[in-house]
């Protein structure tokens, strides 16, 4: 059965360590001022974050052993890495969740040697990030509604349409956007979806204005539009026409990164709400002491142990079944009941921890009030609750 190893542990702390003395001193201010922090992911190459997937001859630590044969990079030693930066800030994990698996797994798992020798290497090493367009401003969850296109001309695709909420898509080091477009009409009468490399930059490709969000402030996330952009028609990545199932096994994976993102977010709720009930003082005793603050902080710590066993047997499933002992179906699955669950117990976590805090809980002085504005996308990004209930009743058998 699925559990951490001392490796994993240990890697925490170092993470841990990291995010603590590099991330955490900082985010206030880069959330108040909607700051990108450009540097920092430099620092995330060097720790080894971007490449614990990635093979050893791109720069990655995925095949890589230390001399008893342990090896050093997996699938749950990115969790590890993501919960810990959520921990802390919950942009910064998500810019090291769809670093990994928005940017660098497409080109991983669908990308010819080239496309492979070309991008990864800054992508591990934190020199560049990519992004994933995928969702459209009419198409979200029905990401089959895709109406960006893309038409062969000669040598080259041709691009013409607009993706919404991009992340990692406008820094200064993003250096590639993976787009999905329809690029014909199969036998059954259905669009063909294809997934092109799109280098920053190329004429005719527009990054639009960062959004105005809720939360994830220092989050990179733009509207792309493509207007007459002109690529190769080798930056097709994988087949023709697959994009759609492409896409849908990269989001299997993303589900659970967006999970320890997560139990990243519910486990701070839980150390910052214990803590205050501790120290917050009301008619002469710790509010900790009262029962209706006790029972609150007791089910943060439910919420927090069962995203975490769900998370990491999700990416444990992941790791055992790159391995060739664990089917997809078994992943898809396990991924879809983590995010559903570890989504909604954190969004629950902040407004019991903002009730807790009472009125500090509603001042932006207090992480809480950041987190509660953060908590939100996790149940709408990489499917919505309602997705994921579609997706685990069909692994249940029962009818489209």
């Amino acid at each position: 059965m699925f559990e951490l190893s001392q490796d994993h542990e240990d890697f925490r702390a170092a993470v841990r360590d990291f995010a603590q003395s590099e991330v955490e001193p900082h985010v206030a201010r880069w959330d108040r001022d909607h700051h990108f922090p450009t540097e920092v992911v430099p620092r995330m190459g060097e720790l080894g974050l971007f490449g614990l997937v990635v093979p050893t001859e791109y720069g990655g630590s995925a095949d890589e052993q230390t001399s008893d044969g342990r090896v050093v990079g997996d699938f749950t030693a990115l969790c590890v890495a993501i919960e810990e930066l959520g921990r802390v800030d919950q942009s910064i994990g998500i810019t090291l969740s769809a670093g990994v698996g928005l940017g660098i797994n497409p080109i991983l798992t669908y990308g010819t040697d080239e496309q492979k020798q070309t991008w990864l290497p800054d992508l591990v090493a934190g020199r560049a990030l990519a992004g994933f367009g995928l969702t459209e401003p009419d198409a979200g969850s029905d990401a089959g509604g895709t109406r960006t296109r893309a038409v062969r001309d000669g040598e080259d695709w041709v691009i013409d349409g607009a993706k919404a909420f991009i992340t990692n898509s406008g820094t200064d080091i993003t250096s590639v956007v993976t787009v999905t477009a329809r690029t014909g009409t199969g036998e059954d009468g259905r669009p063909q979806i294809s997934a092109i490399l799109v280098p920053s930059g190329t004429p005719g490709f527009t990054v639009e204005a960062p959004y105005d969000k809720l939360g994830w402030h220092i989050s990179d996330t733009h509207g792309l539009t493509f207007a007459g952009c002109r690529v190769p028609e080798a930056n097709l990545l994988g087949e023709e026409g697959r994009g759609f199932r492409q896409f849908l096994k990269t989001l299997d994976d993303g589900r659970i990164a967006i999970s320890a993102l997560a139990c990243g977010l519910t486990q701070r709720m839980l150390e910052l709400s214990t803590q205050y009930a501790k120290t917050r003082t009301a008619f002469g005793r710790p509010i900790g002491a009262n029962q209706g603050v006790s029972f609150q902080v007791a089910d943060l710590a439910l919420m927090a142990e069962t995203s975490r066993v769900l998370t990491y047997k999700a990416a444990w499933l992941k790791d055992e079944h790159d391995r060739g002992r664990r089917s997809a179906t078994e992943v898809a699955k396990a991924a879809s009941i983590a995010k559903l669950y570890t989504s909604e117990a954190a969004v629950s976590a902040t407004r019991i921890a903002t009730q807790v805090f009472g009125g500090n809980g509603f001042m932006e002085e207090y992480p809480v009030a950041r987190f509660y504005r953060d908590a939100k996308i996790l149940e709408i990004g990489e499917g919505t609750s309602e997705v994921q209930r579609m997706v685990i009743a069909r692994h249940l058998g029962l009818p489209a």
